[in-house]
């Protein structure tokens, strides 16, 4: 039998009491949550998101150099083994993009965040799409 992927996904609207909560109870991770895509979410001083030991923190490709507009980050169950997901390179803040992969073949999750102003997202991964 193959096991259903459980996603949550959530703008925490970078409220670090939301983002805390959401994560340090386990409760997600009790309930079987594979992924957690997060607008929004809290920046520390130190660049970082608030995450707990269950979770590996996975932040937009261009975050190292402006890590003050991320805007999505996904958040992967640690029990989700290194070697069946890859993150693919985007040229935003505001995606990011994980490839599982398995038995069944691949699945390719983008978790976005959308700015209601414009439509660049939107543009780019129109573009992304055709390329890829």
């Amino acid at each position: 039998m193959t096991k259903k992927l459980s996603i949550w996904q959530q703008n925490v609207n970078k409220s670090p009491l939301c983002q805390h909560n959401l994560i340090s109870n386990n409760l997600l991770a009790n309930l079987g949550t594979d992924l957690i895509a997060l607008q929004e979410p809290t920046i520390n001083p130190f660049n970082l998101t608030i995450a707990s030991r269950d979770w590996t923190s996975i932040y937009p490709s261009v975050h190292g150099s402006m890590p003050n507009r991320t805007r999505a980050i996904t958040l992967i169950q640690l029990n989700i083994s290194l070697d069946s997901w890859t993150q693919l390179d985007f040229p935003s803040s505001d995606v990011t993009i994980i490839q599982l992969k398995g038995t069944w073949g691949k699945i390719t999750i983008f978790n976005t965040y959308n700015d209601c102003n414009n439509n660049d997202i939107v543009k780019l991964l129109s573009s992304y799409y055709s390329r890829n």
